[in-house]
């Protein structure tokens, strides 16, 4: 049994080195808009109801911060809580109110590769905004790249509950929280790093009016646009000022459980790209999305790392009895 239900992608934190030149960059270029703001971190919204989808924080150099998903209610955390100390995994903190923006009632753990995960609850709602603009609703899936891609998809399906909807061959493999085709994503890598993080785009008019934005302001995609095989969805990737890459995109597929069929794609032009628009990924791209290595909170906590070393070769399913 996973740890809880989680509704949807809330929002990302990512470390860079450019704090004021990527808020600028989000704020005044990408159609973010700032809620709060101090001197090592800068909280972003979009149009939606989330109070903030991306957070910037302040670091030496590039890396992932964590990854927040929404829960419905605290006891829902609380059993979550309660479910990770029965698999053997160690908490980053308590359930509790969370000091942090936005608020909140949550708790932090780490994945085997020392990605921060974040169950929240309760986070302050803000009032949506007018989707006539060109801008991102809000964070719409993440892609991570993984040195171990099978056990990824083990720890997130078995233990929070997410869905496989497709495979790239085993490649890359596409997971589901919600009715979005994909939330998270992983790619088969050489070392843990963040390949990308996705915006959604309200329509596919919307999504070419962002595009063409950004060009006004002298900001080309460093691939797109086109529309993708799995997930089907729209795509325009982008490197923000600290190089990490950013995606607009629109119309991922939709998923109804009982009749969904996951498949395996071949990883060829022709599906990577359905509209035959963008053409195969660049080196450039490919060098933007391999990011640099990340250990994640097991730089600073390796005792947490060899937790997770003493449940290898366990499987995922066991640690739950």
């Amino acid at each position: 049994m996973s740890i809880a239900t989680l509704h949807s992608l809330r929002s990302v934190q990512l470390q860079v080195p450019t704090l004021t030149e990527s808020t600028d960059f989000y704020s005044e270029v990408w159609g973010l808009s700032v809620v709060e703001q101090d001197h090592d971190d800068t909280w972003l919204r979009g149009t939606g109801e989330n109070h903030h989808v991306l957070q910037l924080t302040r670091a030496e150099r590039n890396g992932l911060g964590a990854i927040s998903f929404a829960v419905r209610t605290p006891a829902e955390v609380d059993e979550a809580a309660r479910r990770l100390a029965l698999r053997g995994i160690p908490m980053l903190t308590e359930p509790g109110a969370l000091d942090q923006a936005g608020g909140g009632y949550g708790i932090r753990f780490a994945d085997p590769e020392g990605r921060v995960i974040e169950l929240v609850a309760d986070v302050h709602a803000v009032k949506p905004l007018d989707r006539d603009r060109p801008v991102p609703i809000g964070v719409t899936h993440v892609v991570l790249n993984t040195i171990d891609i099978d056990r990824a998809v083990a720890f997130y399906t078995d233990v929070l509950g997410m869905r496989v909807s497709d495979w790239s061959e085993h490649q890359m493999a596409f997971l589901r929280c919600n009715t979005d085709h994909h939330s998270i994503a992983f790619n088969q890598a050489a070392w843990t790093s963040v390949n990308h993080v996705a915006y959604e785009m309200p329509s596919m008019n919307h999504f070419m009016r962002g595009i063409g934005s950004l060009k006004q302001q002298g900001v080309t995609p460093l691939w797109g646009p086109g529309r993708h095989g799995p997930g089907n969805n729209t795509f325009s990737y982008f490197a923000d000022p600290a190089g990490l890459v950013c995606e607009y995109t629109s119309d991922v597929a939709q998923v109804v459980e009982d009749q969904w069929l996951c498949k395996v794609w071949r990883r060829v032009p022709e599906l990577s790209d359905l509209w035959g628009t963008a053409g195969p990924p660049s080196k450039d791209v490919r060098r933007h999305m391999a990011g640099i290595e990340d250990a994640g909170v097991f730089a600073d906590r390796p005792e947490l790392a060899a937790a997770y070393v003493s449940m290898q070769g366990r499987d995922l399913m066991e640690v739950a009895r």
